[in-house]
């Protein structure tokens, strides 16, 4: 198979993403890392404790302690492998359990470290899927509940027992309880969000890097085609010749006339290639104002007017610049009540392009907030039922900003504004002539 065979190959190739290439869900090493920290502190409570002349079962706490060690150990010295979800609820569980069996043992609700038993679910509600999650917090409620009834009571330097008032461990014991829902509802939220994001604009990449492709691969056609050309018109121009020079030998001629017909086949073919391949090398430079037509056109006839005023130089034609106005004009068109207006504005050193609507415009709230992911691209209240999440904004930008461009957000009164403006080099394209014509023999 040729490269431009094998190129146009893996671009028909879909992108699937088997369990073997998905991330891990928390690498090892970053959970014998996290334990590490909590085995120092740990480590530092009872030196303290003990300093401060409070009576605990040492032995116990020490024993617990010395199993973290154990299990850390243990880890750093097996060969390096893949976390699956199963193994770190493990790790996880090992930890709650351990953390939990240190808080009974050292005065139950009483111990002031007894916060540090959400740790294992945070972190699992981060990294690991709801159902893990809800397990592993289950699992907390429950443990934190048995060290509450069953906790072993701290003493003081002069023995004296050091015990909660029931009103306030029992107070504890919820605050620890709602702090198991808010921690991994709060961490699984923000981590799927950040998921959806990172999965639409790998999305986004994986397209927009296949346009580039095919734009690549059609000028490498109009480069061969137009190569290719002048070797076959020898070869046409030489069976000629034996054709003529064979007339005496019917067999010889037939098959110089038939070289000849095909070489007028492979030009034919080739000139087509060339047409094509230039069409499209063509397309990664082009007008201003052609770019923008393009991304308004899936908008064009959607109600309001999309109105162009745009005059500049030629650009590059990039897919990445195309797709993030093109998510600008929607949203535009989305909240006009008639009429969007796109408009260029050209410097020496700078080319701008803003986008403008006669709609509600953004909310003053959440102008220096646009453009983050998940955040509703104007208040449902000014637009009835619409529910966007900003993804679109987000991806617009963060688009723009990789072209070189910055980007503002502001209101018109009436109207929202948007603009985009580029360092002149940055979008600039160099005015390239067509490859010429390949050339051609009258038979």
């Amino acid at each position: 198979m040729t490269e431009n065979a094998q190129a146009a190959a893996s671009l028909e190739a879909p992108v699937v993403m088997t369990d073997q290439h998905k991330a891990e869900p928390i690498r090892i090493r970053t959970l014998v890392l996290l334990r590490w920290f909590a085995i120092g502190g740990q480590m530092a409570a009872v030196i303290v404790a003990w300093l401060m002349g409070i009576g605990f079962v040492k032995t116990p706490v020490l024993l617990l302690i010395a199993a973290s060690i154990t299990m850390n150990l243990w880890l750093f010295l097996r060969p390096p492998k893949r976390t699956s979800p199963g193994r770190a609820v493990a790790q996880l569980s090992f930890d709650l359990v351990q953390n939990s069996a240190l808080m009974a043992l050292t005065g139950g609700m009483a111990n002031p470290f007894a916060l540090l038993v959400l740790a294992p679910v945070t972190i699992a509600a981060a990294s690991l899927k709801g159902r893990q999650v809800l397990a592993l917090g289950l699992a907390t409620v429950a443990l934190i509940s048995v060290a509450a009834l069953f906790g072993l009571p701290l003493r003081g330097p002069d023995g004296e027992i050091l015990r909660m008032e029931p009103i306030l461990a029992l107070g504890h014991w919820v605050a620890l309880v709602i702090g198991v829902v808010f921690f991994a509802g709060y961490a699984h939220r923000v981590t799927a969000e950040l998921q959806a994001t990172s999965n639409a604009l790998f999305a986004t990449q994986m397209a927009l890097s296949r346009e580039q492709r095919l734009q690549h691969l059609g000028g490498v056609v109009a480069a061969a085609a137009h190569e290719m050309g002048t070797p076959l018109a020898t070869i046409k121009l030489i069976a000629g010749e034996l054709a003529d020079e064979l007339q005496d030998r019917p067999d010889l001629c037939a098959d110089a006339a038939a070289l000849k017909a095909s070489a007028d086949r492979c030009a034919e073919i080739l000139r087509s290639m060339g047409r094509a391949g230039k069409d499209d090398l063509h397309m990664r430079a082009a007008p201003l104002r052609a770019v923008i037509e393009d991304a308004a056109a899936p908008h064009a006839e959607r109600g309001p007017v999309v109105e162009i005023k745009a005059d500049g130089p030629v650009i590059r034609r990039d897919p990445a610049v195309i797709h993030a106005l093109r998510n600008l004009i929607q949203n535009a068109v989305d909240f006009a009540e008639s009429r969007v207006v796109v408009e260029s504005q050209m410097t020496r050193t700078s080319l701008g392009v803003t986008i403008r609507d006669d709609g509600p415009g953004f909310p003053v709230a959440l102008l220096s907030r646009l453009g983050d992911p998940y955040l509703s691209r104007r208040a449902e209240a000014q637009r009835g039922s619409y529910e966007g999440m900003g993804l679109g904004l987000f991806i617009a930008k963060t688009l723009l900003e990789r072209s070189g461009a910055r980007l503002s957000f502001g209101n018109g009164g009436p109207g929202a504004i948007v603009s985009v403006r580029w360092p002149l080099d940055r979008i600039r394209a160099e005015d390239r002539l067509a490859l010429a014509e390949n050339p051609h023999i009258d038979r």
